[in-house]
């Protein structure tokens, strides 16, 4: 990979929530949220992953997702579409339709439930990357998919599939970051899975994060990634610290729960999801409450506001 398409990954890519209003994708919610995420400079946005609740939505509202965030970025980031599924050929349906739909990427999580081996996994990827033209994001989350991407798998992958190009890393443990350099080199790509961990992945040799936390605080967010990327690591540290709360909250129950409810309580968006995820629990709602309020009336935030 070329330092061109490298740096293509390089920041901030939001992992979109999908705003639901009676039932329905609410689409005047969307696009304010995504216009948001554009105005605060995140280098790419993420329609239709496990934020954006892409388990519970049709073929067709992806479809429509994706194409939305496509025409609102037009250029102004990189658009990386959740495609994955435990299914091989139902992950080849989803690439082709977000490769129509525009995107610039896609993001394949490891196929859940049916877990796989590591041969299963290079078999998965190898049939979806030969379906597409696209540049594949690899996707390894253990706690929702009971099987991570071993580092030796990631190296054979990008070595035998071109288009796969880097790896979204959230098994919550920053040495993966240097157990991937070791065996894919330094120069593949890695993004943060976990907001918590984004600075110390950084430290490690990541270049980006695709973030949940940047859904309620995008400027805050690309704030730290560039205060760490021209070398301000003071700044970066300071930023960290005072964003480590809201990471914290932010998981408090399962994702997207919190984040959605984090945006009602900013005035952006219901806190709707869709079964089987419901609303926060009333202690956990009461706690998140007073994380945000925090977060709003930080003085040190509202400089950077």
């Amino acid at each position: 990979m070329n330092a061109l398409q490298t740096d293509r990954f390089r920041g901030v890519f939001t992992a979109l929530v999908t705003p639901f209003r009676d039932g329905a994708i609410d689409l005047e919610a969307f696009d304010r949220l995504v216009e948001r995420q554009l105005e605060a400079g995140v280098a790419g946005l993420v329609p239709v992953g496990t934020t954006g609740e892409a388990a519970t939505l049709t073929a067709e509202e992806a479809d429509v997702l994706i194409r939305r965030t496509v025409e609102m970025a037009k250029g102004r980031a990189m658009i990386i579409a959740g495609a994955g599924s435990n299914n091989t050929c139902d992950t080849i349906h989803r690439v082709r339709r977000a490769e129509a739909a525009g995107a610039d990427g896609l993001l394949i999580v490891t196929p859940y439930y049916n877990k796989p081996t590591q041969k299963g996994l290079i078999e998965h990827y190898r049939w979806v990357c030969n379906s597409t033209g696209l540049p594949v994001m690899l996707y390894s989350v253990p706690g929702r998919c009971g099987v991570e991407i071993a580092p030796e798998t990631c190296a054979i992958l990008r070595e035998t599939c071109p288009n796969v190009v880097a790896i979204k890393e959230a098994g919550g443990s920053v040495a993966r970051v240097t157990a991937i350099r070791r065996a894919c080199g330094a120069d593949f790509p890695i993004h943060s899975g976990d907001d918590a961990l984004t600075l110390p992945f950084l430290a490690a040799g990541a270049i980006g994060v695709t973030s949940v936390v940047s859904n309620i605080a995008p400027k805050e967010t690309v704030a730290m990634v560039r205060a760490w990327q021209r070398g301000d690591r003071d700044l970066a540290l300071r930023l960290h610290d005072e964003l480590s709360e809201l990471a914290e909250a932010l998981f408090v129950e399962s994702n997207p729960a919190p984040v959605k409810a984090a945006l009602a309580m900013a005035g952006l968006a219901s806190p709707q999801l869709r079964a089987p995820l419901t609303e926060l629990e009333p202690d956990n709602l009461d706690y998140l409450s007073g994380v945000i309020s925090r977060f709003q009336q930080n003085p040190f935030f509202q400089e950077i506001r």
